[in-house]
C-alpha cells in the first residue's frame, strides 16, 4: 500500500488533537520503490566518475567526451539518456514553492502519494520568521531526497523560490512571493535556498553537495501575468538602474550572495528592451560577476522562442539561440535551443565553445547532487527514504506556519477569540469553507492531510450549519436568504470569503481590488442579520480592498488567512477559539480599490507628484491604504523600547576624506564604494531591543527594526524595514532582541544612477515607538 492522502471527517473525533494522532498512527507504511537511475556504477571508470577529482575537472572531462550531437541534446529541460557513457536522461524541471509539487519531473503516484503541503509562501512570510522559512526548506530538501531516492523523480532541481518584489497588488503570482520588501524578500530567499540545499541556517556554503537544487526566479523585474492584453511574454519593462538597484535585483543578490543557490531562472519579459535571458549584463555580469554566482541558468517554459516568435527580438531561431548562450544562459526549459542549435552552430551563430561553457554548468550541478557517484543509496543523502515523507514533525511544522503566519486585522471589543464552552451553535458561511483544495494556492502537491476550515469548527461547535452563499469566488450566483436564514438563528457566525485560483494565478492578472460579485453584499446581509457581531475570515493571495467590512461595526473582527495549506483549517479553527494567539503581520500594503487606476505596466517604484504617480509599496507610496505593510494584531499587548546599555551606535560619523556627491536637489551623499569595506565593518554596531507580552495570553510575536530619513525627498524611502526577528514570549515575560546594524547596508540608498550611498546628516533606527539618532557629518 502507498502514503495516502487522508480527508478528514467532521465527524472524526471529538477531540483535534486525538484525530490528528489517529491521522498519523494510521498512516500506511510505504513500499520502497525501485531506485533512481544513476551515473558511473561498473564497468564506468572514466574520469568524470572519479570521485577525488575536483567537480570542475570531472564535468569537464565528461563534456569532452560527449558528440556535438550529444551536447545540443542536453541543452532542454528533457535531457535524454547517452548510454555509451552511462548518463541517464534527466527532468530538470521539479517545483517545490511550499511543498515537493506535481512536475515533469516528479511522480506522486506510486509508493509516495503524499507530501507535506505548508502554506502559500506569502502567508508564511507573514509569520517573519527566518527560523521557519528555513526549517520549512530543510523538509522540503528533505522529502525532495526521499521522492527521488524511492524511485520516483526524475531529478533533483527544483525551480523555487519565487523571490520577485510584490510591486502590484493586481499580481496574480503575488501569492508565490514573501512580499513587498525586498530585505524581506532577499532574507526568505536566502533560508530557504539554504534549508533545500541541505545547508545550514548561516555560515559557509557547501559548494560540492547538493542535498536539492533551489532555483531563484524571476531575474527579474518578472510581476505582471496579463493585464488588459499586455501579457508577460510581449512586456517590455522600462526600469531605472536605481529601482533595479534598490528594489528588484536586491533579492536575487541576497539569493545568491546568502543562500548560495545553486540555479537562476531568467523571466519572460524584456527589461529595457532587452530579454532577460538575453542580457549578458544581467546574467554574466551582474550574477556571476559581481554575485559570484556558481549555478546554472536555466530559462523560464519557451522563453527562448518567444524571444524570436512573440517578442521580435531575434531575427532568426538561431540568432535566439545564440543570444541567450552567449549571454549566459546554460538550460532552455523547452525543446528551442535543442532544435535550432546544430543549425545555429552551421550558420556561425555560435561555437561548439559556448555550448561546452552551458555544459558544463549543467554537468556540474548534477555531479554536485550525487548523481554521478554510483549508486546513492551509497551516498551522502542515500539513507533518506520514503518514511521521511509526511512524517509527524513536517506535518507539525505545516501547522505551525498557518497559524504564525495568520494575521488578524480587526478585533472590535474583543469579539476574538471566541469561547468554546459559551458558543453553542456557529453559522459558517463561504464558498470556500468546506474545499480543501482551495487552502493549496498554486505550485501545489497531494498534501498529507486534507482538513477544510467547516472540518475543523465541527470538532469545536457541535451545532455548525454550513450555507456555501456563493457558487464559488466568483460569486455570480448567491443564495443570500439561505446564509441570512442561517446566520439569524445562530449564536455566532463566521464568513469565510475571498479569491481563489480564478481570479489570481499565473497567466492571470486582476482588474480590481473589491471582493469578487455578490461577496460583499452577502457579507453586509448576514452581518445585519446576525445576533452579534460577526467574524470574516479572508482566504486570499493578494490584497483586497475591504474598507467596508473594517468600518462596519456589525463586523467585529476580520482575520487574513491567505491560501494555509493542509493545516489551515485547523489553524484558522484554533485562532479562532484561541488555542493559538495570532502574531502575523501583513507582508504587503493593501490599498483602496482607487489603486487599479495606476497602470500596471509603470514599473516606477517612487511616487511623482507632478503627475500625481502615488509611487508604489510602503517604502514610497503616497496615498491612502486600507492595512499597511508590518500590521496585524494579537489577542496581547506588547511593547519594545531600545535598552541603551545594549545599543551602541556612534552618535556621529565623519565624513573627512570622502568625497561628497551633491544631487539636483542639494542633498549630499558618499558612495559606499568609496568609503570601503573595512571602514564599513567598523561602523557596525549592536542595536537590542525589549520586548514585553503584557498579556494576556502567551504568543509569538515579530520585531520589525526600521529606517526612516528625516525626508522622504530626492528618491528615499518613506522608511525601510532593515531587520526582524520573531520571538516566543509567554505572559508578562521580557525578551531582548539584538540586531546588528551595518550603516553602509542599512543607511544607504540607490542613486539614479543605481549606485549605493549615504546621506549626509541624521538617520533614525526605529523600533515601535522608540527610535533612535545617528548622522553622518562632513
Amino acid at each position: 500500500m502507498g502514503r495516502r492522502t487522508h480527508v478528514v471527517q467532521a465527524a472524526a473525533a471529538p477531540a483535534l488533537l486525538l484525530v490528528l494522532v489517529q491521522l498519523l498512527a494510521s498512516t500506511s507504511p510505504v513500499a520502497v520503490a525501485a531506485g533512481p537511475p544513476f551515473s558511473c556504477g561498473a564497468p564506468f571508470s572514466a574520469p568524470f566518475c572519479d570521485r577525488k577529482l575536483p567537480i570542475e575537472q570531472r564535468a569537464g572531462d565528461l563534456v569532452s567526451k560527449l558528440t556535438l550531437e550529444e551536447k545540443i541534446s542536453q541543452l532542454g529541460d528533457e535531457s535524454p539518456a547517452v548510454a555509451r557513457l552511462g548518463v541517464p536522461a534527466y527532468k530538470w524541471w521539479s517545483e517545490a514553492l511550499h511543498g515537493v509539487g506535481w512536475s515533469k519531473g516528479i511522480h506522486l503516484n506510486g509508493p509516495i502519494r503524499a507530501v507535506t503541503s505548508f502554506p502559500q509562501v506569502i502567508l508564511t512570510a507573514a509569520s517573519f520568521n527566518p527560523q521557519l522559512w528555513y526549517r520549512i526548506g530543510r523538509v522540503i530538501g528533505t522529502e525532495a531526497r526521499a521522492v527521488y531516492n524511492n524511485g520516483q523523480a526524475e531529478g533533483l532541481t527544483f525551480w523555487a523560490p519565487n523571490i520577485n518584489v510584490f510591486r502590484d497588488p493586481r499580481w496574480g503570482r503575488g501569492q508565490e512571493t514573501p512580499g513587498e520588501d525586498p530585505t524581506m524578500t532577499g532574507k526568505y530567499a536566502a533560508v530557504f535556498v539554504r534549508g533545500v540545499q541541505g545547508y545550514g541556517m548561516a555560515g559557509p556554503i557547501n559548494t560540492s553537495d547538493l542535498e536539492a537544487s533551489a532555483c531563484c526566479k524571476h531575474f527579474t523585474a518578472y510581476d505582471l501575468e496579463n493585464w488588459k492584453g499586455v501579457t508577460r511574454f510581449s512586456f517590455d519593462a522600462k526600469v531605472t538602474a536605481q529601482d533595479l538597484a534598490d528594489t528588484y535585483n536586491p533579492p536575487f543578490k541576497s539569493c545568491v550572495e546568502d543562500g548560495g543557490a545553486s540555479g537562476i531562472m531568467c523571466s519572460y519579459n524584456r527589461v529595457n528592451g532587452v530579454p532577460t535571458c538575453a542580457d549578458q549584463n544581467l546574467l554574466t555580469k551582474t550574477a556571476r560577476g559581481d554575485w559570484g554566482f556558481n549555478g546554472y541558468i536555466a530559462s523560464d517554459c519557451d522563453a527562448v522562442a518567444i524571444i524570436h516568435d512573440v517578442q521580435g527580438y531575434a531575427k532568426e531561431p538561431e540568432d535566439a539561440v545564440a543570444d541567450v548562450l552567449k549571454a549566459g544562459m546554460d538550460m532552455n526549459c523547452g525543446g528551442y535551443v535543442q532544435t535550432h542549435g546544430l543549425s545555429a552552430i552551421q550558420k556561425g551563430k555560435i561555437t561548439e565553445r559556448d555550448i561546452d561553457r552551458a555544459l558544463h554548468n549543467l554537468f556540474t550541478i548534477r555531479m554536485r547532487l550525487g548523481l554521478f557517484n554510483g549508486n546513492p543509496k551509497h551516498n551522502r543523502y542515500g539513507n533518506i527514504g520514503a518514511d521521511q515523507v509526511c512524517k509527524q514533525k513536517h506535518q507539525n511544522l505545516a501547522l505551525q506556519a498557518a497559524q504564525d503566519g495568520i494575521v488578524l486585522l480587526k478585533n472590535d471589543a474583543n469579539t476574538l477569540p471566541l469561547s468554546k464552552s459559551r458558543v453553542s451553535s456557529i453559522a459558517v458561511i463561504g464558498h470556500n469553507v468546506n474545499d480543501a483544495t482551495l487552502l493549496r494556492g498554486n505550485y501545489f502537491g497531494p498534501p498529507c492531510i486534507y482538513v477544510t476550515p467547516l472540518q475543523a469548527l465541527q470538532w469545536y461547535v457541535k451545532d455548525a450549519k454550513f450555507v456555501a452563499g456563493c457558487n464559488a469566488a466568483v460569486c455570480n450566483v448567491s443564495n443570500i436568504g439561505e446564509a441570512v436564514h442561517v446566520a439569524s438563528s445562530a449564536d455566532n457566525v463566521v464568513l469565510f470569503m475571498g479569491l481563489d485560483q480564478n481570479q489570481e494565478r499565473e497567466e492571470v492578472d486582476r482588474l480590481e481590488l473589491g471582493l469578487p460579485g455578490m461577496q460583499e453584499t452577502l457579507i453586509n446581509s448576514v452581518a445585519d442579520a446576525a445576533k452579534k457581531p460577526v467574524i470574516l475570515v479572508l482566504l486570499c493571495g493578494g490584497p483586497v480592498d475591504v474598507t467596508f467590512a473594517k468600518n462596519n461595526p456589525k463586523i467585529g473582527a476580520i482575520l487574513w488567512a491567505g491560501y494555509p495549506g493542509q493545516a489551515g483549517g485547523i489553524a484558522i479553527a484554533q485562532v479562532l477559539f484561541g488555542e493559538h494567539n495570532p502574531g502575523g503581520r501583513l507582508p504587503v500594503t493593501w490599498y483602496p480599490k482607487e489603486f487599479t487606476a495606476v497602470p500596471m505596466t509603470d514599473m516606477r517604484m517612487r511616487a511623482d507628484p507632478a503627475t500625481g504617480y502615488p509611487g508604489r509599496t510602503y517604502r514610497f507610496y503616497k496615498g491612502n491604504t486600507v492595512y499597511n505593510f508590518g500590521y496585524g494584531l494579537s489577542y496581547s499587548k506588547y511593547s519594545h523600547s531600545f535598552v541603551s546599555k545594549g545599543t551602541k551606535p556612534p552618535s556621529m560619523v565623519s565624513t573627512d576624506g570622502l568625497k561628497a556627491i551633491e544631487s539636483a536637489a542639494g542633498a549630499v551623499s558618499y558612495d559606499v564604494e568609496e568609503i570601503g569595506a573595512e571602514a564599513c565593518d567598523k561602523l557596525k554596531f549592536p542595536a537590542l531591543v525589549r520586548v514585553q507580552n503584557h498579556g494576556p495570553m502567551d504568543g509569538r510575536h515579530p520585531v520589525l527594526l526600521f529606517l526612516r530619513w528625516p525626508n522622504a525627498t530626492d528618491g528615499r524611502p518613506a522608511s525601510q524595514l532593515i531587520g526582524f526577528e520573531s520571538v516566543h514570549l509567554k505572559a508578562a515575560q521580557v525578551a531582548h532582541v539584538e540586531f546588528e546594524v551595518s550603516p553602509c547596508k542599512h543607511f544607504s540608498r540607490a542613486a539614479e544612477n543605481g549606485r549605493k550611498v549615504i546621506d549626509q546628516g541624521s538617520h533614525f533606527v526605529g523600533v515601535g515607538e522608540d527610535e533612535f539618532e545617528m548622522s553622518f557629518m562632513a
